[in-house]
């Protein structure tokens, strides 16, 4: 038996009843390393630990990858990737860009996902098949969009100094050539990808669960989404992810360094 909508909806409205009440409050926040800033707040890991109670009741033979509580059974079949509170920062700094990141996958291959932003109201959900918004705009199949090429194109990006060194070098020379670009929302930039609003989102350094459940929503939207090298995305790393081959393609060439 495999999860369905309604099981994706339960999830999200357990993480729902722990982050939510949670936002603009002040919780207490743990810096997890030592050097630099990489905060971890009570919501992130009592939404993590609600889903992952649902998920081992339903599914007790299922693997799970978290990012607050650890992984197991990530040889099974199927495996769970949970981002509790994706964007902790900007949670902590009041800004709703933050969004819950459930993702399902099958033999290593993301399959179903769903992103949802409780204090907006929105949900982006893939069913394996179509992707889906629900929210203040109601119902409908999320569709990307073809802007034609990468000069026309609207990037987001978290922030640009999350690049270094060549990997800088290589962002810089996409961002040159769009047409707009702009940082922030972390995984609520892929959503937009995903409805059609945005063209092109470029990071690195992601964790496996910093994707795991966008891939379906934006690849089941239409959308391409990569390595810098053309790799499927599942793993993290450098994500490139565009909402038409032709734009993603453009990207990828000066990403790679060709």
């Amino acid at each position: 038996m495999l999860p369905d909508r309604t099981f994706f909806h339960a999830l999200a409205d357990a993480a729902k009843a722990e982050t939510l009440p949670r936002f603009r409050t002040g919780v207490s926040i743990v810096n997890k390393i030592q050097e630099g800033f990489d905060p971890v707040t009570e919501g992130d890991r009592a939404a993590e630990t609600a889903i992952r109670a649902m998920i081992v009741a339903k599914f007790p033979g299922h693997g799970i990858l978290g990012e607050e509580h650890g992984n197991t059974g990530l040889d099974r079949e199927h495996v769970w990737v949970i981002d509790p509170i994706d964007g902790t920062r900007a949670f902590i700094s009041g800004l709703p860009v933050w969004g819950t990141l459930i993702g399902f996958q099958s033999h290593g291959r993301a399959m179903m996902g769903l992103m949802d932003q409780p204090f907006i109201g929105e949900r982006y959900y893939a069913d394996g098949t179509r992707a889906w918004y629900s929210g203040p705009d109601g119902e409908r199949q999320l569709a990307t969009r073809d802007c034609g090429a990468l000069a026309n194109a609207i990037l987001f990006t978290t922030s640009p100094h999350i690049f270094t060194g060549e990997d800088a070098v290589r962002y810089r020379a996409v961002e040159e050539k769009v047409r707009l670009f702009r940082y922030g929302c972390d995984c609520y930039a892929y959503a937009l990808l995903a409805a059609g609003h945005i063209d092109l989102v470029v990071e690195n350094s992601l964790k496996p669960y910093d994707v795991g459940a966008l891939i379906p929503i934006i690849e089941q939207a239409g959308g391409v989404i990569t390595t810098w090298d053309g790799g499927r995305p599942e793993n993290g790393g450098s994500i490139v992810a565009a909402g038409s081959k032709a734009v993603h393609e453009e990207a990828m060439a000066l990403l790679a360094g060709r």
